[in-house]
């Protein structure tokens, strides 16, 4: 872990009672927002409570020896990781792919505060089992599962990295138009934009298109190869609709150059607002990325 000692960087996101409080300034003007349309502000405090006093527990599982630091969702892009960070998602699964693309191969343990609310599969340990793990990951006895992610690369040099998928399309999800090249055939398209998806991403936005089209591919976390999947395409006199579903294995990538005058973006993970803009003759490779996510498995 290197001289320093190692550093436990705690990420979380705001609850649903935070999120309110900074729209509504006051308790009683969230309550008031709330009984007007018949829902309950104690639900949401209730579990604000829960979630606050999990995380000061499993912050106060951290060796004393060890450094801390906490930081937001929203924060993240503004946050300097380090080598000797150990990081601890609690949260939802989100949270882990919203983290994912700042760190550089650091150990990332996934604790799930509310297993009645979240599904818990990146966010898979009780706050109990930490101690345990973070033990596990300075012995080195640490079991990792080194989850694939995905990149998008422009021809000026700006990346986007994902744990899940990337979308390439239309800002406002309308027709996007594009000539998309992959390791077998080109054409021009149109279509409601397209995702690229890693094995994690699989379970997600590009299981669902899969079921809806019914073309699916065999991708696992670990996989060394990412799939893509066109949304819609439209057949006409100049696009086509050959190119829908695939796998890019190993070192293998696909070409997308925008033919969208305006609001052509690609972004990752569903975070619409950190965007990389795709409009007429930009160039986008999409490929696997050269990280992994080392998620601790215990």
């Amino acid at each position: 872990m290197g001289s320093l000692p190692p550093r436990a960087v705690f990420v979380t996101r705001e609850t649903d009672f935070d999120l309110l409080l900074t729209r509504h300034a006051t308790r009683e003007q969230a309550r008031f927002f709330l009984e007007r349309r018949g829902q309950s502000l104690e639900i949401l405090e209730t579990q604000h409570k829960a979630f606050t006093e999990t995380l000061e527990k499993v912050r106060a599982i951290v060796p004393p020896d060890w450094r801390h630091a906490h930081v937001s969702r929203g924060d993240l892009d503004r946050f300097l990781f380090t080598p000797e960070d150990v990081v601890i998602a609690v949260g939802q699964d989100g949270l882990v792919a919203n983290t994912a693309k700042y760190l550089e191969g650091q150990a990332v343990i996934g604790i799930n505060p509310s297993p009645d609310l979240y599904d818990g599969i990146l966010v898979r340990h009780p706050p109990g089992k930490l101690a345990k793990l973070l033990d596990a990951v300075i012995t080195g006895a640490r079991v990792f599962e080194p989850r694939t992610m995905v990149e998008a690369r422009l021809e000026s040099g700006e990346r986007l990295t994902a744990l899940n998928e990337i979308f390439v399309g239309h800002r406002s999800h309308q027709s996007a138009r594009y000539f998309i090249e992959t390791p077998n055939a080109r054409e021009e398209q149109s279509s409601s934009g397209l995702i690229v998806a890693s094995g994690t991403g699989a379970t997600g936005w590009a299981r669902s298109i899969m079921e809806t089209t019914g073309r699916a591919v065999s991708l696992a976390p670990t996989d060394r190869s990412i799939g893509y999947f066109v949304r819609e395409p439209f057949p006409s006199i100049r696009t086509g609709t050959s190119i829908q579903t695939g796998l890019l294995k190993a070192e293998a990538s696909m070409r997308i150059t925008s033919h969208m005058n305006e609001g052509g973006v690609i972004f990752a993970d569903g975070v619409e607002a950190d965007f990389l803009s795709f409009d007429w003759g930009r160039v986008a490779t999409l490929q696997m990325s050269h990280k992994t996510l080392n998620l601790v498995t215990g």
